[in-house]
């Protein structure tokens, strides 16, 4: 089994969820050891909030939960790739599909990802 290495950075890995058919970025959060063990345990990813400093179910508000269909983690065992099903089509808290919903493109920002919800709505 593998698994990351959280005393090198303090005991937060980055962890990056990806959608697991097209590849599309969706989002970047941070585990410890607890989301860690929660997301093996359960198959939902699992992160830790450092602004509620509190363990967080990905969509255990909205319902966009993400599936994990694998993880992989790199060389220096402290940055994860999650490669997800993200089940109601929105990763971003703000209603957009990714978090990476802003792109500078010929000198503009543009929006590059549909907006999937009303955050005013989901978040009362």
């Amino acid at each position: 089994m593998i698994k990351p290495d959280f005393e090198k950075m303090n005991g937060l890995v980055p962890a990056i969820a990806q959608d697991a058919e097209t590849g599309e970025v969706l989002m970047m959060a941070y585990m410890n050891e607890e989301a860690w063990n929660k997301t093996l345990e359960t198959g939902d990813a699992h992160y830790w909030s450092r602004s509620r400093n509190t363990l967080w179910h990905k969509g255990g508000t909205s319902g966009h939960v993400q599936k994990i269909k694998s993880i992989k983690i790199d060389c220096d065992e402290d940055t994860l790739v999650l490669l997800v099903d993200q089940i109601g089509g929105a990763a971003c808290h703000k209603g957009y599909r990714s978090c990476f919903y802003r792109e500078i493109k010929d000198g503009e920002v543009i929006e590059c990802s549909p907006i999937v919800f009303d955050p005013k709505e989901v978040y009362k």
